[in-house]
Parts: C-alpha cells; structure tokens; sequence
C-alpha cells in the first residue's frame, strides 16, 4: 500500500492550495483567510502532507471512487451498468464541484446526497446509477478508513526517520559519561548515547503498534444500512455469492486485503480507539524526550538547533529556549487529550449506530493525526541539530562523582579488611558533611578529601575514583548492541523511507 496511491492528484491539487493560502497570508493580502478563525495544525504545524489527506478535495474525490467502485463491480457481476456510464465517472473524479454540493445541502441538509446530486450534474448519463444500493457510511467510513491508513503511512515513515537519526546519535556519543538522574536527583552515570537509546526503544515500541495498526486495519466494504447487506440482496434478486463478491471486489479495488466481519451501519468504533491508541503512544514519547530535553538544556549539556538569526526572547535578548522541544511537548499534549473523546464515542455507540459520533471524529481524529505529524517533524529536527556540550556534562557530573563512587570505594575498603558495616557509616557521615558544605557554603565537593584523611580508608587507593567512565557499567557496550539488534533492522526494512529533506518549520 503506497502513501496516496488512491488519490495522488487530489492531494497534490490540495498541497498546492494550501501553499498558495500560504502565500497569500504571508503577503497580507487581506484575503478572507485573515477574517476567519484557521487551524493552526495546518498553518503552522503539521505537514502540507498530512493535510492534504484530510482535505475536502481528497475526502470527496475518494468518495467518487468508492462509488465508480461498486459500480464497476456491480457491472462485473451482472448489473446493468454500461461502459459510457463509468467512463462518464472515470473522466471527473477530481473535478468536484464544491459550490454545487454546499448549495445541495442548504436544500437537502444531507451532506452525502448532497455530493450525488452534485456528481450527477456533471454526469448526467451516470446520475442514475451513482450510489446503487450504499447507505452514507459506505462512501463516509470506508473513505476515511482509507484516510486513516495513509496517514499511519506517512507517521510510519516519519517514526522510523527520528529512530535512524536516535541511532546516529546513540552511536555518535555512545561513550560520553554523563550524571544519571532518578526521581530528578544525580544518581549512577551511564552515557548520553545510552540516555539516547531510552528515548529511541520507546519509539521502537511505537512503530511495533503503528505497524501492527497498519496491518490489521480493516475496510468496512459493501455492508448496507444495519450492516445486513439486504439492499445488495435484493439488487442480486437473492444471490447471496454475488452479494458476498460485490464486498470483496470492491475492498480489493480500494487496496484492502480484509474486512470487518460484521458492521453495524458504521464499523466498530472500536477501530478509532485503538487507531488513537497508537497516537497518543506516539504522542506520549516525543513529549517526554521534550521534557528530558529542556531540562538538560536548562543544565546547558545538550540543546535543540538554534539558529543564527534566532530570537529567544522580545525582552531578553541573550535567551536561547527550547522552543522546538517546547512545542513539540505542547503538540504531544493536544494529541494526548483527543483519545478521550473517542474512547467514549465507542463506549456510547447505540445498538447499530448514532450520529453522535460524527461530529467529534471530524475533529478528533484528524487533528490527532496533524498533532502527531508536527510531533515527529520537530522531534526529526531537534535530533537532526542537536547539539551536545562535553565539557559542561563532565563538570555536572564531576560535581556529583565523589558520590557515585562511594560504593565501590565501600567496596575497596572491604577487600582491604575493613568492617562493611563500619566503613558504610564512615562513608554516610562524610557524605552528608561534604553534601552540606556544598549547599550552604557553595564550595566544591570534598567527599574524597574527607576520605583520605580517614584512617579508616588508609589502605585504599583513591587516585582513580574519578575516571567516570567506571561507573557507567555497559552503556557503551548496551549502545552498540542495541543499534546491531533493534536500530539496524529498522533501517533495512524501511530503507527506502529514510531519505529525502527534513520537512521544514513553519515558526
């Protein structure tokens, strides 16, 4: 299944309006965009891309497909449908005329008729053959299944672009000792390219669920009104296997390889839950890298891209804030907060459908997916640019180090004949008198000092308890192994996806 194979013009014809929107905003041509409240997923954040997907060009020339699709099936298994009548559709898939169909439904308050009435104007010789046997959600759901899958597409292909970048990172720095935090507090050193492997196997996990959502994602097919088929049954005079044909060839025409098994008049909305699912996973693990990397930032060991012309702050003009990471956090968090919403549109679906749920999956489902698409465009850019400070991570956890060294020192006095037990409180009360020079006084930490003085650690060599690349255990090693068995597999499936420009920020 390739990334808009089905609508591939209509996607391009909506990029290239959105482009020039874009354009004429930046201009300030006083077009009537600037009077009207606009979505900033798509000016601002999301890709033309993405939304392009979610289009009314793209929305309504599939619909013209799934319905030149049953009917060239419906002609396929006996129904009278001539070659002029679908040639007819063929020839104006995405030639939809949008103002004819917005004054249908001023009339008809219908949105699906709308668009047949409009469609039939255009073909006269096919008008009566537009929609043979469907009810709405034949062309409603079954498009936006098709638009769900090209999204999780162009999301795959982006998740799998920061994983390779994660891994060139990982393995740029795959030794570089760094202070460890646990509850937010200094705990043992690993590595940075280890740090960095932590935020790329969590999206590893993601691109397991978005894979798995891909490939279980199921079409609603040829159902009818409550999912019975008895409209379909009747058109084939009782023929049950034509019925059943009709289903499969028209899935099989829209690039599907499987269907519900049984509809309602929508699919299970359970399918929009766990599809949401999977992107507030996604969601959840560019926001925590976000947050891991402000707070480093604000330590000043690693920063997001900064640009040369670059402005922090109107006021403070030595500012450098990690906007991006900031953004891309806040993004997370709007995309988190849509999975509600249709949780419970599938909790509260009555017997075979209510119309409830339109309205919020227009909105929730694909601003999740415009949400998650900024996500990984910033999070390709700040793992692109990112920039890291050896000498500023080494005096952090220099700072920190006479402690992380205590155990083996606890452990070295032990070997040298000391009472464990003896040693550990030794060891605690100069830990504790160093700690508070360090708070109250602001000097540096002399916890060694204190313990070479010691008698009790007399026979304990202590000149190499600040080589910090002791205390990191495997991180190297776990980095290398990580990249050869997770990161590289990855790389070769998606070979063909890892090219190509980063995608640009619109600021």
């Amino acid at each position: 299944m390739r990334l808009g194979w089905l609508c591939a013009s209509a996607a391009r014809a909506a990029c290239d309006d959105e482009q020039s929107g874009n354009r004429a905003l930046d201009k300030g041509s006083g077009s009537v965009s600037h009077e009207i409240y606009s979505n900033p997923l798509n000016t601002r954040y999301a890709s033309a891309e993405m939304s392009a997907i979610w289009s009314a060009q793209s929305k309504h020339s599939t619909w013209r497909r799934l319905w030149l699709a049953l009917a060239e099936s419906e002609q396929r298994l006996g129904i009278s449908i001539t070659d002029a009548q679908l040639e007819e559709m063929r020839s104006t898939l995405d030639q939809v005329d949008f103002d004819a169909a917005a004054k249908y439904e001023r009339e008809l308050r219908h949105d699906v008729m709308a668009h047949v009435h409009a469609w039939g104007d255009q073909v006269p010789t096919a008008r009566p053959i537009i929609h043979l046997g469907a009810t709405s959600c034949f062309v409603t759901d079954n498009s936006e299944l098709i638009q769900i899958r090209d999204s999780l597409l162009l999301l795959r292909r982006r998740l799998v672009q920061v994983i390779d970048q994660l891994g060139r990172f990982a393995a740029e720095w795959r030794d570089l000792p760094c202070l460890g935090f646990t509850h937010l507090q200094p705990a043992q050193p690993l590595t940075v390219g280890k740090r960095a492997t932590l935020w790329c196997w969590d999206l590893l996990l993601d691109l397991e669920e978005l894979e798995h959502r891909i490939a279980t994602l199921r079409f609603r097919g040829v159902k009818g009104t409550t999912g019975t088929q008895a409209s379909f049954l009747s058109l084939f005079g009782g023929n049950h296997d034509a019925v059943l044909e009709l289903d499969r060839l028209v899935t099989e025409r829209m690039g599907f390889s499987s269907t519900h098994a049984v509809t309602g008049q929508t699919y299970s909305r359970k399918s929009d839950s766990m599809v949401m699912g999977c992107l507030s996973g996604i969601a959840q693990s560019c926001h925590k890298v976000g947050m891991d990397i402000r707070i480093l930032q604000h330590r000043k060991e690693i920063e997001e891209p900064f640009e040369k012309s670059q402005i922090g702050s109107s006021a403070m003009a030595y500012k450098r804030n990690p906007m991006r990471s900031e953004r891309m956090c806040s993004l997370a968090r709007f995309a988190m907060s849509q999975q509600s919403g249709v949780d419970n549109t599938m909790a509260t679906q009555w017997m075979e459908r209510t119309l409830d749920d339109s309205a919020i999956r227009r909105l929730a489902i694909p601003q999740a997916m415009l949400a998650v698409d900024a996500c990984l465009i910033l999070y390709r850019n700040i793992t692109d640019g990112m920039v890291v400070y050896p000498q500023v991570i080494s005096a952090n956890l220099n700072a920190e180090l006479p402690f992380m060294a205590t155990e083996e020192i606890l452990m070295a006095g032990v070997q040298a004949g000391g009472d464990r037990q003896e040693l550990h409180e030794v060891i605690r009360s100069h830990s504790q008198a160093a700690a508070d020079v360090v708070k109250r006084e602001g000097r540096p930490n002399d916890l060694l000092d204190r313990l070479r003085a010691d008698a009790a650690f007399a026979a304990v060599d202590l000149s190499g308890a600040l080589d910090a690349s002791r205390y990191v255990g495997r991180s190297p090693e776990q980095v290398d192994a990580f990249l050869r068995e997770h990161v590289e597999p990855v790389r070769e499936r998606y070979a063909a996806e890892l090219g190509g420009a980063a995608e640009a920020l619109r600021v």
